[in-house]
């Protein structure tokens, strides 16, 4: 069984009710939630060994997150227990043309307190096969973001592959120093870069032809994205990026392409017609592609997979991808009838 470690920051997620705005009613659903958690109990769910660490608050929340990691079956024994508090972030998911919103409420948390030497890295990464980090944790504070690259480089000294997800949040980058900064260092460490063409741009400020940000690019420009970002990051041996088409709230157009030794390719694009929940299914890509890479000798194969893995993400409420690889691969084969399973 391959051994997955990710390293990010665990948070309360307050939501409100269906498609209510906040605190129309005097009710929030209470879960937890945060990009690399979301990618590991995804591998714990697929059959991988998921190990998760942070630094996370000392007091009853910090221990009701841990369990909701437990209960899927991902390893927290390597997690801190700090006195700075556990971070939050409130949700409103919209319906149509009114979009979702996320309000962040996570300055001084207990991850973004983090620092270099916090972690025993060599003994967390003794036997690990990959390691996983998005560009939140480097986004949260300087401290932060030297400690995720101090744990990528250690990943790499240890053999273990290491995937980024550039994940770019502009409500995060705010203590002074510009993503590229950051998110360039980082991707220097990475084998595998996950993203959408909005985060190469922001994130590592590389620019595709006819690409704006936020805005749609044809396929040629996308394929040229990926082979700039390969250029200029040469440890690279695989560039996924997601391929979104807004088109409202509930209804999305669902792909990706990989640059990788196979050349470049696009997968299968899904219609996403009633969406219930699409926040973390970025992440399920990325655990979807980890596992495939990880998995199937075919990348191609790899990209379907994590295709099919976020595709049906977008159909389960909270942050969590909870499918297992049976219902995936199944996806994946074609099977999108959502006939009930007798």
């Amino acid at each position: 069984m391959k051994r997955i470690v990710s390293f990010g920051e665990l948070m309360l997620r307050l939501k409100s009710p269906g498609h209510e705005r906040l605190f129309q009613s005097p009710l929030l659903e209470a879960t937890f939630g945060g990009g690399e958690a979301n990618v590991a109990v995804s591998l714990a769910l697929l059959g991988m060994e998921a190990s998760y660490v942070t630094a996370l608050s000392s007091d009853a929340v910090g221990d009701a997150a841990l369990r909701s990691l437990r209960a899927q079956g991902v390893d927290v024994s390597r997690v801190r227990r700090t006195k700075e508090r556990t971070g939050i972030y409130f949700l409103e998911t919209g319906a149509d043309q009114r979009a979702s919103n996320v309000v962040y409420d996570r300055a001084g948390s207990a991850a973004a307190a983090m620092k270099p030497g916090d972690f025993d890295w060599a003994s967390i990464l003794a036997g690990a096969d990959w390691f996983h980090v998005t560009g939140i944790t480097p986004a949260l504070s300087r401290s932060a973001a030297e400690a995720a690259i101090e744990a990528a480089a250690a990943a790499r000294k240890a053999g273990a592959k290491v995937s980024v997800d550039l994940n770019y949040r502009k409500k995060l980058w705010n203590y002074g120093v510009a993503a590229p900064e950051m998110m360039g260092r980082l991707a220097e460490l990475a084998d595998v870069l996950i993203a959408n063409e909005e985060d190469i741009q922001l994130g590592l400020g590389i620019e595709a032809p006819g690409a704006k940000a936020g805005g749609g690019i044809d396929a040629e420009s996308y394929k040229a994205l990926a082979a700039e970002t390969r250029r200029r990051y040469p440890k690279l041996s695989v560039v996924a990026i997601t391929l979104r088409e807004s088109k409202s709230a509930d209804r999305n157009g669902w792909s990706a392409a990989l640059d990788g030794k196979g050349g470049f390719r696009v997968s299968r694009k899904y219609e996403l017609c009633d969406i219930v929940d699409r926040v973390g299914g970025g992440d399920s890509f990325a655990a979807g592609l980890i596992f495939g890479l990880l998995e199937y000798a075919d990348e191609a194969k790899a990209l379907e997979f994590a295709v099919a893995a976020s595709a049906l993400k977008h159909t389960i409420p909270g942050d969590f991808n909870l499918v297992s690889r049976a219902e995936v691969e199944r996806l994946a084969s074609g099977d999108g009838s959502g006939r009930v399973s007798r």
